[in-house]
């Protein structure tokens, strides 16, 4: 995680609270402009987001690091390319969810610290090959005690890729090997203590979201959860426009671009436009009530509108040519148009959909 999310964060919440302290007779007229009806029950769209989007996605994820730590132990066992190939392919299936998920990185992923612990970037291979140069036996209790840019996510990346070249299995150490272990490890665990957190057998955050509105410690409204969700989905709009796309992309630095080492960004940041889409459709696995039901209620155009920004962010960084690191200096019009896009889905979100959803009522 880099500190920009947590300056994002910030400014989202500063931008709510301008909002709602803003309001008076002005507000108050606009409101009259537009008949936003009753109140509007997210009990259902709640209890939606929170399990079948949330839970699943992080359900997916803890299943897929499970995949992954199987894939990299049949490695360390017997490390042909064959086995090395399968690991790649199992890293990859692993950051699909995660990416998704990031659409929603509040409560207890936030938290318990489980963002940076997974995902810190960008990292510098220097401080990876400090650890293998050391002479620290590479135990899991001692990875997880490094610092997060030396675990994770992009710590396994680099043991398991090359720059985008097929890496030879017989040019992988012991050393190397044994840190993958106990990284992938480190990172299983993380991924089941975010399942449980949000799981009915575990800390059971999900419920703390439907039940916004009911007693809630959390969430002491619906509108509350609601804008939570909102929120969410600004954020990491904001970051992929403006961080994970744009920093490389205008220092023309490739040691900026997260899954550097993989070549999987541009599969990365369509993922992270994707989790908004699951998250404003009420879908992930399977489909049910989203936010989306409840604008197009209130303002039908708004809903078709976002709908078709969404799918335009996608496939405006899908055209990005591959490599993404390449493309920040040989494709930079790709890139512009896939920022803009982007920017758009986030303006979006946060002049209109944040605001309709601060203004109407809710049971």
């Amino acid at each position: 995680m880099k500190l920009y999310k947590v300056w994002t964060l910030l400014c989202c919440l500063l931008l709510a609270s301008a909002f709602v302290v803003g309001c008076g007779s002005e507000e108050d007229d606009e409101h009259d402009e537009h008949d936003h009806g009753e109140a509007f029950d997210a009990g259902a769209m709640l209890d939606n987001f929170s399990n079948n989007v949330v839970l699943a996605t992080y359900t997916d994820l803890d299943n897929k690091a499970g995949d992954l730590l199987a894939a990299v132990k049949a490695l360390e066992a017997d490390t042909s390319q064959a086995n090395l190939e399968k690991a790649q392919q199992a890293w990859k299936a692993t950051r699909t969810p995660w990416e998704q998920s990031e659409a929603f990185l509040f409560g207890p992923v936030d938290t318990q610290g489980l963002d940076p612990a997974l995902d810190s970037w960008p990292v510098d291979h220097v401080n990876l090959q400090s650890v293998l140069d050391s002479n620290d036996a590479l135990t899991v209790d001692f990875v997880s005690g490094l610092e997060d840019t030396q675990k994770g996510f992009h710590t396994i990346e680099f043991l398991l890729f090359r720059d985008g070249n097929q890496r030879k299995a017989s040019d992988i150490t012991d050393r190397e090997l044994a840190y993958l272990v106990s990284t992938t490890e480190n990172l299983k665990a993380s991924t089941a203590q975010l399942r449980l957190a949000w799981a009915p057998e575990g800390e059971n955050f999900s419920n703390t979201v439907a039940q916004a509105g009911t007693g809630s410690t959390v969430y002491p409204s619906q509108s509350a959860a609601v804008q939570e969700m909102v929120n969410g989905m600004i954020v990491i709009a904001d970051e992929v426009a403006n961080g994970k796309i744009s920093d490389p992309y205008n220092e023309s630095d490739t040691t900026l671009v997260e899954s550097q080492f993989s070549f999987n960004s541009i599969s990365d940041f369509q993922d992270n436009i994707r989790g908004i889409q699951n998250v404003y459709m009420g879908k992930f696995m399977t489909d049910g009530q989203g936010l989306n039901e409840f604008v197009n209620g209130k303002d039908a155009e708004l809903d078709a509108r976002f709908q078709q920004e969404v799918q335009a962010a996608i496939d405006a960084i899908g055209a990005i040519p591959d490599p993404f690191r390449d493309s920040i200096t040989a494709n930079r019009g790709a890139v512009q148009t896939a920022i803009d896009a982007v920017s758009k889905v986030q303006q979006t979100l946060e002049q209109d959909i944040l605001p309709l959803v601060q203004s109407s009522e809710f049971n």
